[in-house]
């Protein structure tokens, strides 16, 4: 695509139309007495368009990192109210995610594609299958615990060998194909029904029927409103298996189109697109940017290791300068910053990281590190900025003491 037909934007204004597309931008207190209701909870998911499920408990859960992140007063509680009440429902888009039920219809062809993919993988558990909802069918909703078994295959994430329960890989398939769903989770162990006692029929209709290419067509504009700039590195491109040069063929014909803009972005050099009907929201950022005051003694924010902003690393790289990996899976001995460590947001800037641990038995919120990036000054005022956000994501966590083991600079806070 030629320069000239590339909408030219400085990376301060991305950054900020990133932020404020996604709730990150401004002011955000995790106020003490706040208490945020499931209306607006879900407000945020739509927004969203999707949070990402992950069942690492270092502290809270990620999907409700997420969550609280974005909306003051937010609860866990909240989320599994939506989920009870068939408001959202889980299935995959990049990964394990939440979605607004009204979004279900958009993914059938994504399911029906998913059943044939996954064809044989059914061949080896069929019976399995068949009785676990023979048994739904027949019981009503039941947890994972009710259905046992002590044949063990070769699951999705064994890789010493077959560990997994046949039940439990026949029900992960059953999931992934749609032909049952999660309605609600106790800690880590989900609770299953079939999908006419949870969808609402007319959106069970509105699925039955619905052309593949409507549905992969929305589940694009769903993807690209839920990452607003994209780019076409993405393995996961429009939440479906498109191989790269479909990708940019697919693109090209939307640019063509009006629906996408191409972008030139000073100090970049990838290639991202934005959808048409964000440009003014853009433009507007663009305007702003040079008179924006980087403080970053205000809105501090911690994110999630998965949080929306973070999908695509590459972009935060680009845009941010700011190189994040989540340690989880990088052995011990290898780590730079811990195990859980988080990314902190102040302003449009990321200033710093740190690694938090919850003792749930005794109460107590580890900062294993508190680490600020190069060229971050601790002034007394982010001193004082981060020692709030501090005692109020230890009391969202419900803990009584907040202890930093260890911090760069040392002794960055009391």
């Amino acid at each position: 695509m030629p320069s000239a037909s590339r909408l030219a934007v400085s990376r301060q204004a991305i950054r900020r139309f990133l932020l404020d597309a996604q709730d990150l931008l401004g002011d955000h207190h995790y106020r003490p007495g706040a208490v945020a209701t499931s209306g607006q909870v879900l407000r945020a998911i739509r927004r969203l368009e999707a949070v990402q499920l992950d069942p690492v408990a270092a502290v809270e859960r990620n999907q409700h990192l997420v969550l609280a992140a974005r909306v003051p007063g937010y609860t866990p509680v909240r989320l599994q109210q939506l989920l009870v009440q068939r408001r959202i429902f889980e299935y995959w888009g990049h990964a394990a995610c939440v979605f607004p039920i009204e979004d279900y219809p958009i993914f059938e062809h994504k399911r029906r594609q998913t059943r044939r993919r996954l064809r044989s993988d059914f061949e080896r558990v069929r019976p399995v299958a068949r009785a676990v909802l023979a048994r739904l069918e027949r019981e009503g909703p039941l947890p994972t615990r009710a259905f046992t078994s002590e044949q063990r295959v070769h699951g999705w994430w064994d890789v010493k060998g077959p560990r997994t329960k046949v039940t439990s890989h026949a029900l992960n398939l059953l999931a992934y194909v749609g032909q049952v769903m999660v309605i609600r989770r106790e800690g880590l162990e989900r609770h299953f029904d079939l999908p006419e006692r949870v969808v609402p029929p007319e959106l069970l209709g509105r699925a039955r029927d619905i052309d593949p290419r409507e549905a992969d067509r929305a589940l694009l504009m769903k993807y690209m409103r839920a990452y607003r700039i994209f780019d076409l590195r993405d393995w996961a491109f429009g939440w479906r298996r498109v191989p790269g040069l479909n990708r940019r063929a697919i693109v090209e014909k939307l640019i063509r189109a009006g629906t996408v803009i191409p972008l030139q972005i000073d100090g970049v050099r990838g290639s991202y697109y934005m959808l048409a009907e964000d440009e003014a929201r853009l433009r507007r950022h663009d305007r702003r940017a040079s008179q924006a005051q980087q403080n970053t003694g205000a809105s501090i924010r911690f994110l999630a290791p998965l949080d929306n902003l973070l999908w695509r690393r590459e972009r935060i790289a680009d845009f941010f300068d700011f190189d994040y990996t989540w340690e989880v899976y990088v052995p011990p001995a290898r780590r730079t910053y811990g195990y859980y460590t988080m990314p902190i947001l102040a302003g449009d800037r990321f200033i710093g990281r740190f690694d938090p641990r919850l003792d749930r038995k005794r109460g107590h919120l580890l900062i294993n590190l508190l680490h600020l990036e190069r060229g971050v000054r601790a002034t007394a005022q982010l001193r004082t900025a981060l020692e709030v956000a501090l005692h109020a994501f230890a009391r969202f966590h419900g803990a009584t003491d907040l202890r930093i083991v260890r911090s760069r600079p040392a002794r960055l806070l009391s």
